[in-house]
């Protein structure tokens, strides 16, 4: 889980000894304790924080991070989550919030179990962990919104309808490598699959990078805009679509695609 990894980045990186954090649960105005690294004890397992309330819903409240010097003696948050703060032993935290899209997804934490400041060098590196999982998150946003695309089979196999069908592949493969979640991933790849199920099993066998150059360039990107799509050199894309093209037994990028087409690897 993507969330796991980030609290440990945080706790290497702030040199905080413990970290902890969940997500803000959907529909509603609060966020759940869901992961914790460093804890001594499961006190915090489990918390909801609604937003407004303690460090943490202070930072969903107001979507920017926060920080108290001593979380049961401060005046400039609620204090509702005492208890498990306490049985946690912790006393210098800060909150930041996961703001996706300009709405909070959700919040990391880092804390001393003493009473002293946490610097700016803290609190920037803190900061510098939640904006990768942001970009996570607006990455599996858009993974989400693709496959949800991506269900309704196509009833022609031509027409704008169908080509969108095809741009919808080409997003799905280009995207896929990029989602850090396993189970969101093979989702994706599976779905890839389901919008070339009506053609026979393919008799050529491409290697996931040369479907996915492919599939790109099928849906009209160049070698250079297929390159800054998958994240790859130009010249490595343009190796990958040259296997291709010899598997396939192609003299060009549109015979390519056609023969792609043909033998089920492309909708």
């Amino acid at each position: 889980m993507e969330m796991r990894g980030a609290l440990a980045r945080l706790r290497r990186t702030t040199g905080l000894p413990v970290a902890f954090g969940g997500l803000v649960e959907p529909g509603r105005r609060r966020m759940r304790i869901s992961e914790l690294n460093g804890a001594a004890t499961p006190a915090l397992r489990g918390l909801a924080v609604t937003s407004g309330n303690g460090l943490g819903g202070k930072a969903v409240a107001l979507a920017r991070p926060c920080a108290v010097t001593d979380y049961s003696l401060s005046r400039q948050i609620s204090h509702e989550y005492d208890t498990a703060v306490a049985a946690e032993g912790l006393r210098s935290v800060l909150a930041i919030p996961l703001v996706v899209r300009r709405r909070v997804r959700g919040v990391l934490y880092g804390a001393l179990r003493t009473a002293q400041p946490l610097g700016d060098r803290t609190l920037n590196a803190a900061v510098d962990v939640a904006r990768d999982i942001e970009q996570t998150l607006a990455v599996e946003d858009e993974a989400r919104g693709l496959l949800a695309a991506a269900r309704p089979e196509p009833r022609a196999g031509s027409g704008a309808g169908w080509e969108q069908v095809r741009e919808a592949h080409a997003a799905l493969r280009a995207l896929a490598p990029r989602i850090a979640d396993p189970l969101l991933r093979a989702e994706l790849l599976q779905a890839c699959g389901l919008l070339t199920r009506s053609a026979p099993p393919p008799a050529v066998a491409l290697a996931p990078r040369e479907l996915d150059v492919l599939a790109c360039v099928a849906a009209g990107a160049t070698n250079a805009a297929a390159a800054e799509r998958l994240g790859l050199r130009p010249e490595t894309v343009k190796g990958y679509l040259g296997s291709a093209m010899r598997k396939l037994g192609a003299h060009t990028r549109g015979e390519a695609v056609v023969a792609a087409r043909r033998t089920g690897l492309l909708p």
